[in-house]
This record gives C-alpha cells, structure tokens and sequence, in this order.
C-alpha cells in the first residue's frame, strides 16, 4: 500500500512538473520550485530541462552549419583569385595572325640573305676601330641612333602609313628617297638585294589582298626598310610592332657580323643584345614620331667603312 501511495505521489508530481514545463519561465520556475517541488525532484527537473535545452541548442547549431556550409560550398568551388595581367586574356584571331607573320617576316631563318651582309663592320674591326663587346656595342649604338637605324627605320614608318591611306603617290616618293639615301654601292646593293628577296618571297607565299597594288606602285627598286613597312601594312601588321621587330632584327644580324668577325661567343652576343634593348626602343619611338624632314645621320665613320669594304683584300661578307 505504501508503495503504490509513493507511485501515485511521484505520478502527481511528475504531471505537475510537465504541466509547468509547458509553460516554462523564469518566475514559474522559481513559483514551482518553492511551493511543489522536492529538493531532489528539482534536481531532477532542472536535468531534464539543462539536457533539453542543449539538446535544442545543438541541433540548432548543427542545422544553420550545415545550411552555411550549403551556401559556402558552391561559392568555394566556383570563386578563384583574380589572375595577374596577362594571364587570364587570350588575342584575338587578327592580332594572333599578325603576330604570327610578324615573327615570320622577321626571323632569322627568313630568305632574304642578311646573314651574308655586315653593312661595313668588317672593315671597321680590320682597322681595329671594333676590337671587342664595348668597342662593337659603341659602334653599333651610334650606327642605331644617329646612323642608317633611324633612317630606316623612318623611311619603314613613311612607307606604311603611305599603305595604309592608299596613297600611291607618297609611297613612291618614300621608295624613290630610300633608294637615293645610302651612302655606298655596297650598301646599296645590300639593301635593294634584301627588299627584293623579301617582296618576292612575301608575293609568292603569304599574298593578300593591296599587296600587288603597293608594289606595283613603286617604280624605284624597293629597298630592305621600304619592303618591311609596305608589306607590314597590306597585312594589317600594327606600326609599332613592326618598326620595333625591325629594329631588332638589324641590331642581331650586326651583332652576329661582329660576333664572327672579332669573334665573339654566343653569351656575349647576348649580352650585347641586351644592352642594345633601349637604344632600340628609343629610336623607335624617334622614328615614328620623325618626318622626311627629320633625316639625316652622323656616322660618317660607318659610312666611310662601307665605302672601304669594296676595296678590302679579304671578305667575308658582301658588304
């Protein structure tokens, strides 16, 4: 009997306990457990309530993780650092084709037989004005910027924007004033030999459309700069590009000449080369901003050399 009493006690108690759960507060806490609750009771209440609450707590935390997760994920896979410049853009199909012609037209292996010219250096290293790297960098510096670089390199610009506007007239005036500015026979011969190699060689196997026109156009022979530009232009080649690949391309085949000839071994040649880098640039930029008004060179030494190299007793080179 007394047994039962406790159950039903305990039964009367623990429904007076949900009973209070259901409408939980802080006051009803403090009202339950000062008038109906047993100290041990409380215990056990104030258990079941921690458990549940952190049980709650838990789940609550577990579920917005999880859905910060969902929402993170696809961000985390899909977002990537911005890329360097340069790195994340491709050219388009024009700009990819003149870069392509371009490093075509003015490679080393093009056929146009600048290997076989050194445009006066071996007399100048025979008559010990070149003698080593500093004595050719000096040299080939001054030939660059106030010699037949510039002048070339101006007569290339002239050449193209006459192209470029379908001036016939002009572009005939530029090729007849090229052709009339070197200063020797040998020069001469150098300079008309390349630009008919390198016009003849263009016609025949990268053809487009004005190209003929601009050739025809010329009735003095088409020396080597006045080719470069014509052409450059008829293919859509940027200026710019095209004078500064130009110039590079006369500044190796000089520093090859004069490699052979002092000689010197292939990391010099480069070194030199590097030197050279801003000499470059900046006739370039001389040249392109320059008129027919603006020629002139003062090199007479070179110029003496190539008048000289007709006479040398042994060549290795045409000019």
């Amino acid at each position: 009997m007394k047994a039962a009493a406790m159950r039903m006690g305990m039964a009367r108690r623990m429904t007076t306990i949900t009973t209070a759960m259901r409408r939980i507060t802080p006051r009803s806490i403090v009202r339950i457990t000062r008038r109906t609750i047993t100290p041990m009771v409380m215990r056990t209440a104030m258990t079941t309530i921690i458990t549940s609450t952190m049980s709650i707590a838990v789940t609550r935390i577990t579920t917005m993780r999880t859905i910060t997760l969902m929402a993170v994920t696809p961000m985390l896979m899909t977002t990537t650092r911005p890329e360097p410049p340069g790195l994340s853009g491709g050219m388009a199909a024009g700009e990819a084709a003149a870069l392509y012609r371009l490093m075509t037209f003015l490679s080393p292996a093009f056929p146009v037989g600048a290997f076989s010219y050194s445009s006066g250096i071996e007399w100048a290293v025979e008559a010990g004005d070149i003698v080593d790297m500093a004595s050719l960098g000096d040299w080939l510096a001054a030939m660059l910027g106030d010699g037949s670089g510039f002048c070339d390199g101006l007569f290339l610009c002239q050449a193209y924007r006459a192209v470029a506007v379908a001036d016939d007239r002009a572009l005939r005036e530029v090729a007849e004033l090229a052709a009339a500015f070197v200063p020797s026979r040998e020069r001469r011969l150098e300079t008309v030999a390349q630009g008919r190699a390198f016009i003849d060689t263009v016609s025949a196997a990268w053809s487009c459309d004005g190209l003929d026109q601009a050739i025809t156009c010329c009735e003095a022979p088409i020396v080597y700069p006045v080719a470069v530009g014509l052409v450059a232009a008829a293919h859509a080649i940027p200026l710019a590009a095209a004078l500064n690949a130009f110039l590079h391309a006369l500044v190796s085949n000089w520093i090859s000449a004069g490699g052979r000839l002092i000689p010197l071994g292939q990391t010099d040649c480069q070194r030199l080369l590097a030197m050279l880098e801003s000499a470059v640039m900046a006739t370039a930029q001389r040249a392109l901003a320059a008129t027919l008004d603006d020629l002139g060179t003062a090199t007479f030494r070179a110029d003496l050399a190539s008048l000289r190299h007709e006479t040398q007793y042994t060549r290795l080179f045409r000019s």
